[in-house]
């Protein structure tokens, strides 16, 4: 990450203004820059922070060693920073970072919270990545009676026609300027959009990576 960048997160973090609780610490909630899941809680004292923000990798407190460790410093899964902010009581921080490996958790999970009632599952993101991890389970396990899967079966000839004709209708519908029918035919349209995103193995997140460059 560079300088200007580690630079403008120094800016926004008064790390002297963070308020520790009696042991020096304040809880990091780290979460995937891209899709918002949490993949992980940690502690941070003021010179963890410091470092995070002058590397613009994640530091953290380890309150049984006693000691800094460096996230993925032996397991190559670090953390680089891309957001960070702090909460109204200037007690918690929410930090966005990019998840190398996209492994987050000791076990080998995406995120550490991906524990149900002690059945493993994965951790939510936001509404388009949820639909399009359903859809990719649908291409690796099909189901003769889902819909997704006969849209893959079909492949591209009928995953295609299918946005070709959910797009008309979007138009339609913004012509019609009626809101709920607006909302409904964007709703088919992406969905459409994610089966044939799923069928060419290309992760959604990269459709959020390209968003990301473009905003900048």
């Amino acid at each position: 990450m560079s300088s200007v960048v580690n630079s403008s997160f120094e800016q926004a973090i008064p790390v002297d203004k963070i308020r520790y609780d009696e042991r020096g610490l304040v809880p990091a909630i780290i979460q995937d820059y891209l899709d918002g899941t949490v993949l992980m809680m940690a502690w941070m004292n003021q010179e963890s922070l410091q470092k995070t923000l002058s590397t613009g990798e994640t530091w953290f407190w380890s309150r049984s060693r006693q000691e800094l460790w460096h996230k993925g410093a032996t397991s190559g899964h670090i953390q680089k920073v891309r957001s960070m902010r702090y909460d109204c009581d200037s007690d918690a921080l929410l930090v966005g970072v990019e998840q190398v490996g996209d492994i987050a958790c000791h076990t080998g999970e995406r995120s550490c919270f991906h524990q149900v009632d002690s059945q493993i599952a994965p951790p939510p993101g936001d509404t388009l990545s949820q639909l399009f991890q359903i859809i990719c389970d649908r291409r690796d396990n099909p189901n003769e009676s889902s819909y997704t899967c006969k849209l893959l079966a079909g492949g591209d000839n009928k995953i295609l026609k299918k946005i070709g004709e959910e797009s008309a209708e979007v138009v339609m519908a913004f012509k019609d300027d009626e809101p709920e029918e607006i909302a409904g035919e964007v709703a088919d349209l992406l969905y459409h959009t994610l089966v044939a995103l799923a069928h060419h193995h290309v992760d959604v997140k990269a459709v959020y990576q390209k968003l990301q460059q473009r905003r900048r």
